[in-house]
């Protein structure tokens, strides 16, 4: 079975790239056994990172942690998602 683990964030103005890069250079132990990973960014200074898993759904799974506070607008959203 395939998990995803999806993490976003809005950056604070002005931010956006330093966030991405934060993000990029986060790699939660045991992520190398992850299948894929993925960055996004989209208007509003928004990043976006997807995580796949070869997991059950309910797998204890690594998270990206939350980011510095002077990086975000607001707080992170996590979704876990599974392919049908």
């Amino acid at each position: 079975m395939t998990v995803a683990l999806m993490w976003e964030a809005k950056a604070a103005p002005g931010r956006a790239p330093e966030l991405l890069a934060w993000a990029r250079s986060q790699h939660a132990l045991g992520e190398t056994l992850a299948v894929r990973r993925e960055h996004f960014t989209a208007p509003g200074d928004r990043v976006l990172v997807i995580i796949w898993w070869d997991a059950a759904y309910d797998a204890e799974l690594p998270e990206i942690p939350e980011p510095p506070g002077e990086l975000v607008a607001r707080g992170v959203h996590r979704w876990r998602f599974e392919r049908v």
